[in-house]
């Protein structure tokens, strides 16, 4: 069979700071940049994403592959509709050209565009109006998806991430592979059954590697069958003001029974545990004084998570309340990164090494309760900012991180770059000569990924709440559109 390939993926906060533009897309960052044509093959090729596992998957059978347009832009506010448009006409325009019998598609689950509450609805929309009701249509899912019943209704399957770190993303690929060959092989299109949960799940109670989910998963692979081919939990991104968000569950079946009957047994489990999709937060005072506490008898670093400017989930990474709290508590052989400010960076690469520069440091996002920093910070090191990642998370990831440098104050490092990519692997410290087995304090602009990599080298992982665009407690956001009734944490107010 000829099978289209392409992808268009975003993650949208839409309490967000800035907007996704088409040279965000284009540029990628911490992904690839836009890629067209044959340029996919090498460009995803040993990454751990969805579609290079896709490709690896479906290489070892006959059929062709017909590569057309992937994008994907850090995460942030909405996608604006000038990207949104001439991107979704690149990829449907190309598909219509290769005139495939049936398309993979690799997407997030949680686009919002300026235009368009349902992003990858629409996609799948127009990717139907292009191909018609007939050929199959599949697609892979981040585990942060806010399934809509448009997405549902028009693939003949989505298949989601199962783990938070994302570190089966090129395995998820090779699952959505194996479902397209079920259907190539003679599988009917399945039913699916479909259920949203009623409350919505703080991102950092999320993780895999703990309970809840941990069980959740693990009851999620037992229920898969020859009669369930395939069975998704999507904890949600619940940072976007939609109808939609939050997390739900589907199943595909057989028959409308065996669907309804894994998604109801699976659906249940996670409500029963709502009181349980919750963690310990502590302000970033506390954050810092923990830290140094356990790090005075430590022989591995402390690590913690500036989780509401995570870049990861549409954080500018320029917020300085972490800093604050290191250099007011005179913390010592602490790092910290990434802070994004380009002006910052190019200061240091024009002072060279060495050098003391009084500056006003991050704080460009005006985020409610932070503002520069403004300081003397000694310039240790520059960079031009190219690195590629070596952690499960970002395994293989060429990064482009533009003119960087690390700066110093009190007993502080900075990891200081232009462009926006999450702090998720060790590399992104040791490109510019700092050891992060070495320091005692290290804060993360992240919320979940970083533990993919750290929590081998960590004594103890802490999360913080300093000021930022990805508020840890869905309750602190100013919610206009989610659907009525859905609580809006685990046991909380109700919209």
């Amino acid at each position: 069979m000829r099978i289209a390939i392409g992808g268009f993926q975003h993650e949208t906060n839409t309490f967000a700071p800035s907007n996704a533009t088409l040279d965000d897309f284009v540029k990628g960052s911490g992904w690839p940049p836009l890629l067209a044509g044959e340029q996919i093959f090498d460009g995803v090729k040993g990454m751990n994403l969805p579609i290079a596992g896709f490709i690896e998957h479906m290489g070892k059978t006959s059929h062709k592959l017909l590569p057309t347009v992937w994008a994907a832009a850090s995460p942030s506010a909405q996608v604006t509709e000038d990207a949104f448009e001439r991107i979704c006409k690149m990829l449907t325009d190309a598909i219509r050209a290769a005139a495939p019998d049936c398309v993979y598609l690799d997407l997030h689950g949680a686009m919002v565009a300026a235009h368009i509450d349902d992003g990858e609805g629409e996609i799948l929309r127009r990717v139907r109006g292009v191909v018609g009701a007939r050929i199959p249509v599949v697609a892979s899912l981040d585990l942060h998806a806010n399934v809509t019943r448009q997405m549902l209704d028009l693939a003949d399957g989505l298949i989601a991430y199962r783990t938070y770190p994302h570190i089966d993303m090129a395995e998820t690929g090779g699952r959505t592979a194996h479902f397209l060959k079920l259907r190539l092989e003679g599988m009917a299109r399945p039913a699916y059954a479909w259920r949203q949960m009623p409350f919505l799940i703080p991102l950092n109670a999320q993780c895999t590697d703990m309970e809840p989910a941990r069980s959740v998963y693990q009851l999620l692979s037992r229920l898969e069958s020859v009669d369930v081919p395939s069975l998704s939990f999507t904890p949600g991104f619940p940072a976007a003001d939609i109808a939609d968000c939050g997390a739900s569950v589907w199943a595909y079946g057989s028959n409308d029974a065996a669907a309804k009957l894994a998604c109801r047994t699976l659906a249940d489990l996670v409500d029963a545990q709502e009181s349980n999709w919750a963690m310990e937060i502590l302000d970033a005072d506390a954050a810092v004084k923990r830290a140094m506490r356990v790090a005075s008898r430590a022989t591995k670093p402390v690590v913690i998570a500036d989780t509401q400017d995570n870049p990861g989930a549409g954080g500018d990474s320029d917020t300085m309340g972490m800093l604050r709290a290191l250099l007011a508590n005179n913390a010592q052989r602490a790092a910290f990164g990434l802070i994004v400010d380009k002006a910052a960076a190019l200061a240091a690469h024009q002072a060279g090494p060495g050098a003391t520069i009084t500056i006003d440091l991050g704080g460009k996002s005006a985020i409610p309760g932070d503002s520069p920093f403004r300081g003397a910070f000694k310039v240790e090191r520059i960079s031009d900012g190219m690195l590629t990642g070596t952690g499960p998370f970002y395994g293989g990831a060429h990064m482009r991180l533009g003119p960087s440098a690390v700066l110093a104050i009190g007993g502080v490092r900075m990891v200081v770059a232009s462009a926006k990519v999450q702090l998720a692997d060790q590399e992104m410290y040791r490109f510019v000569g700092i050891e992060p087995t070495a320091e005692a304090i290290l804060v993360n602009k992240s919320s979940v990924h970083f533990r993919a990599d750290f929590t081998p080298i960590a004594e103890e992982i802490i999360v913080a709440k300093a000021p930022g665009p990805m508020a840890a407690d869905p309750t602190d956001l100013h919610w206009t559109k989610l659907r009525r009734g859905t609580r809006l944490k685990p046991n909380g107010p109700v919209f």
